[in-house]
């Protein structure tokens, strides 16, 4: 069986994608306590390690971990991404220092995994004017990897939800003209919220107050402030009237026949709402979890606005189960070269 860890786990909807490809997970790093006790208490038998991971990329991974350099099939993850300080010309490990992605990169230099999976939001490809993304690139090159890279929109592969995330796909060089990576092909059918929003189990939520739900009571599915009385929305937007922009995202109502906005971390953000279809509210935590097609028994540990932001946070798992299943198959298709 395939191996793995991952950095940066969260509530675990890379790592449940990626265990549903195939891979046994040795080990997750997950800095929040919730987060944590959501992986723990789903899957007892993982390694759960809780703590910030400038305390463990120092250490000795090949212990920790009790796997050998090169013995690794799949590191993945995705660091949030903040710029680099470009201190020298030919940018390298020394210039992400302070960054979280530093970490990730350690982590592959020290084990050297067969593969890579680095997952990420688009707009990481223009961070600091693409030079984030390039140093990345930089890094993952001389550490020994092939790079391969697209931006993948969940609605494309069982999602019921327009999310687009930077997947970067690495093969270590001297197994790059055996193993064949290809992304996954995108599904005919794409979901929509009726396929998802019925029978969702009972969960905690965050309702509107009541001058905002009787306001949201007058939006038309589909809707958004354009489709109230003028009064009514200028009311409500305050200085957001006079923005520039469509300000699409202010008093917008879901409609079943369309898939999920991208979903956010907290139930209700000003400028870019997302009220359910039926009723006049925030979608509910579990609602939300359909939406980034967790399974129903998936909990979520912590308070309501802690679930949410786990929820929020998370990396579609039909979405992650597609990638990994892609890197899965070219690991079982290179067998033969990587001694398994």
């Amino acid at each position: 069986m395939f191996t793995t860890i991952e950095l940066f786990a969260g509530a675990g909807g890379l790592a449940l994608g990626v265990e549903k490809a195939g891979f046994h997970t040795i080990g997750l790093i997950e800095f929040d306590k919730d987060a944590c006790d959501t992986l723990r208490t789903n899957r007892p038998e993982w390694n759960v390690i809780c703590d910030d991971i400038a305390n463990i990329s120092g250490q000795n991974l090949e212990k920790l971990f009790n796997i050998k350099k090169g013995e690794l099939d799949l590191l993945s993850g995705g660091a949030p991404c903040q710029a680099f300080s470009y201190a020298g010309k030919r940018l390298g490990l020394e210039d992400a220092r302070g960054t979280l992605f530093y970490h990730y990169a350690v982590f592959l230099e020290k084990l050297q995994p067969k593969m890579f999976l680095f997952e990420n939001v688009r707009g990481l490809l223009t961070h600091d004017g693409g030079k984030t993304y390039s140093t990345i690139l930089d890094i993952f090159e001389k550490a020994g990897y092939e790079i391969q890279k697209e931006v993948l929109n969940a609605w494309n592969y069982g999602v019921a939800q327009k999310r687009e995330r930077l997947m970067t796909v690495g093969i270590r060089k001297d197994l790059a003209g055996k193993i064949k990576y290809s992304f996954p092909t995108p599904h005919e059918y794409k979901p929509i919220l009726r396929d998802i929003l019925q029978d969702v189990p009972e969960s905690v939520g965050v309702p509107y107050g009541e001058s905002k739900r009787k306001i949201f009571e007058l939006v038309p599915p589909g809707g958004y402030w354009r489709d109230i009385d003028p009064e009514i929305a200028k009311s409500y937007m305050k200085s957001c009237w006079d923005m520039q922009g469509g300000r699409t995202g202010i008093l917008r109502r879901m409609s079943m026949d369309e898939p999920s906005l991208t979903v956010l971390t907290s139930p209700s953000q000003k400028q870019t709402e997302r009220c359910h279809p039926l009723e006049a509210r925030p979608f509910t935590v579990r609602e939300n979890a359909r939406c980034q097609s967790f399974p129903d028994d998936w909990q979520f540990c912590g308070k309501v606005m802690s679930q949410y932001k786990q929820v929020g946070n998370a990396v579609p798992v039909n979405l992650a189960y597609e990638v990994a299943k892609e890197i899965y198959n070219a690991l079982e298709e290179g067998k033969e070269w990587i001694g398994k």
